[in-house]
């Protein structure tokens, strides 16, 4: 286990392979479909994120009797959706890392290793798991969006991620495919010996 802490160093970043489960802790910023178009269309985003880690997540948040946010939730979204943005927004935001579930396509794995970044895979159905590691809300920017759609500026602790796409051209989620695919031709070619 590998633990990162905020300031992200994008020298630790790169040195980080696939494989590898990983702490974060301190801030990460959430950002989801909106927030993608939003500054893939060109907007300034309200934080800086050079340097930090953009967590593809809408989570459910709550006011507590004082007034202050909590989390409730915060699993990961698909993060393939926002592939038609992404590359654009890692390199022209300066982002380290992204956090999501299912990984992201080619032109992501390109945008990681051209920047010195990687995709972390977060646990699907672990959104409370999740949101116990988160420790306080910072801020919270867009909400015009929709809480779940806005940008949250999140405290974490030991956040656990793993390592599906790193800086150095692997994607655990493309050999996936790509295994998959000669064992389901396999498969057909061999399905058809038997007719």
């Amino acid at each position: 286990m590998i633990a990162l802490k905020s300031p992200f160093d994008r020298n630790e970043i790169k040195k980080l392979r696939v494989g590898d489960i990983v702490h974060l802790s301190g801030t990460i910023i959430t950002g989801r479909d909106a927030v993608c178009k939003y500054l893939y269309a060109g907007h300034a985003s309200p934080l800086n994120l050079n340097g930090q880690i953009l967590y593809h997540a809408g989570p459910v948040v709550i006011k507590d009797t004082s007034g202050a946010y909590v989390v409730k939730a915060a699993g990961p979204t698909t993060s393939i959706r926002e592939e038609p943005y992404q590359a654009t927004i890692i390199k022209q935001h300066g982002l380290v890392a992204i956090i999501g579930k299912g990984g992201m396509g080619e032109q992501t794995r390109l945008a990681l290793s051209e920047s010195g970044a990687v995709y972390f895979h977060a646990i699907g159905g672990a959104a409370q798991v999740y949101a116990v590691r988160i420790k306080k809300v910072n801020s919270v920017h867009l909400l015009e969006f929709g809480s779940p759609e806005a940008m949250w500026e999140l405290e974490v602790e030991d956040f656990p991620v793993i390592v599906t796409m790193d800086s150095h051209g692997n994607s655990l989620h493309k050999d996936m495919e790509q295994s998959s695919d000669k064992i389901f031709k396999k498969m057909i070619s061999s399905s058809g010996d038997h007719a």
